[in-house]
């Protein structure tokens, strides 16, 4: 598999040139563990990596990457809760001090969302049913018709992933007591650029 072996030639790369000049570096996480500040929630989308797009190095940043960065409200209902249990961890493991949700321009679990229906697969859709995280805010853009329904649902689905991040309590005691802030950010792909939002407001704006 050719796909394979690039992976293979760039772990070469890396252990050849990048792994020595930050030796120092990977020894103290080994022997210190992690302790990164940052969270970042954001989509698998192989075109947004935040640490590509933050630049960052390893220890620096707790990531957690799911379809369409989107935080589910707390559940304590039992069952497999992949994100919820990153995000404890992220919180009452590590102590980070921010949390970041991430989306993106052009986010393929957004355009499911509005378009409705599966990917043709037999069975249930793991991603309907993941998307109906953001069915009222889909619903209300889809009524409010704006000119770019794409963009609108991608910057109300940050929204939404910050209002369930309060929903979780261990996240809602920390921010009363002024120990960890939230933060919205959105990324345009072809524009390179990124924007930030404001939560008093509800308005984005570009960084830089």
């Amino acid at each position: 598999m050719p796909e394979f072996n690039a992976l293979l030639e760039g772990y070469k790369r890396f252990r050849e040139y990048s792994y020595p000049r930050q030796k120092a570096r990977f020894d103290k996480l080994s022997t210190e563990g992690q302790h990164p500040p940052v969270m970042v929630i954001s989509c698998c989308d192989s075109r947004v990596d935040p640490a590509t797009i933050f630049d960052t190095g390893p220890g620096q940043m707790f990531a957690l990457r799911n379809v369409a960065n989107l935080v589910p409200p707390y559940d304590d209902s039992g069952g497999m809760h992949g994100a919820s249990a990153a995000i404890e961890f992220g919180v009452s493991g590590l102590d980070v001090k921010h949390i970041v949700v991430l989306g993106h321009g052009q986010c393929g679990g957004i355009g499911a969302a509005l378009e409705g229906g599966d990917l043709g697969e037999p069975g249930p859709s793991f991603i309907d049913k993941w998307m109906t995280i953001i069915g009222d805010a889909r619903d209300k853009v889809i009524a409010d018709a704006p000119a770019d329904p794409q963009r609108e649902l991608e910057l109300e689905a940050i929204k939404v992933s910050l209002v369930n991040l309060r929903t979780f309590p261990f996240i809602a005691e920390r921010e009363a007591r002024g120990e960890i802030k939230l933060h919205g950010a959105w990324y345009a792909i072809g524009e390179a650029k990124l924007f930030t939002l404001d939560e008093t407001t509800g308005e984005f704006s570009a960084v830089g």
